[in-house]
């Protein structure tokens, strides 16, 4: 096919991270973009290199996610997931195949993401959590952590909240929520942002849990982020219990949340 017949298209996805390393590309190891670009060149014949809306860390899962590239198929769209889908492993799936304007671009298009971090709080591990969930069998006050998760909201320098990685312009960032979830033995924190830095939703569910730990007071979280000093934060968790969850690009079509 001929230049003139391709189409922007954009792949809605969902998969589990602990086999990978992030989604994006390494000459070392294993990626979600390395397997899902391998697939698409064997399901269309065409070698397309992929733009992901974000780069989720080794370990990480996503239940839904954006990627996007140039593509000329005769596949019909409606078909293009399932012939995808025939060479990826079980722990990746596609869902949807949707034509997008030329510019679009699944990173730069984003508007806001939400993470999700799983935390398993009891003094008996479920296996079916491993991996899964991070397992946390200290009790937690989760009333300390409920109260200290509204203070990440608004826009603020997040710079205590994230590692040194890919360097940024700015660490300034706007969390339109921040929320705590508790459903029997499991608690849920819930943030949604218009971006985020390296590490930093695994950074604020570590400090929400050394809050519930009581290793740090809700009240004191303020401070720590005028401080802008990683050391002063909790921890970063760890990548297991971490989840993309929701996105939104203004278009019916790719807004979704898992």
């Amino acid at each position: 096919m001929t230049e003139q017949n391709c189409q922007n298209i954009a792949f809605t996805l969902a998969y589990l991270g602990t086999a990978y390393h992030g989604w994006q590309y390494q000459n070392n190891a294993i990626s979600i973009q390395q397997v899902m670009q391998e697939a698409i060149e064997k399901a269309t014949g065409q070698a397309v290199t992929l733009s992901g809306c974000g780069r989720t860390d080794a370990g990480v899962h996503a239940k839904i996610y954006v990627a996007n590239a140039k593509l000329a198929t005769r596949i019909p769209l409606d078909k293009l997931p399932l012939a995808i889908s025939a060479y990826l492993p079980e722990d990746i799936s596609v869902s949807r195949a949707t034509a997008v304007p030329d510019d679009f671009d699944a990173r730069f298009s984003c508007r806001r993401k939400e993470y999700s971090y799983l935390i398993h709080n009891s003094r008996v591990r479920n296996p079916f959590y491993h991996n899964r969930a991070y397992f946390c069998p200290s009790a937690l006050d989760y009333d300390a952590m409920a109260a200290a998760a509204p203070h990440f909201e608004g826009r603020q320098d997040f710079a205590a909240v994230r590692s040194v990685g890919t360097p940024v312009r700015s660490t300034v960032r706007t969390m339109y929520y921040c929320r705590t979830e508790k459903q029997g033995d499991r608690i849920t924190v819930r943030v949604c942002a218009d971006g985020f830095l390296y590490n930093m939703a695994r950074a604020i569910a570590g400090t929400l849990l050394y809050c519930g730990l009581h290793k740090i007071q809700p009240e004191q979280v303020p401070a720590i982020l005028r401080a802008g000093d990683r050391e002063q934060a909790g921890p970063t968790a760890p990548a297991c219990g971490l989840y993309l969850t929701a996105l939104e690009y203004g278009m019916e079509a790719l807004d979704g949340r898992a």
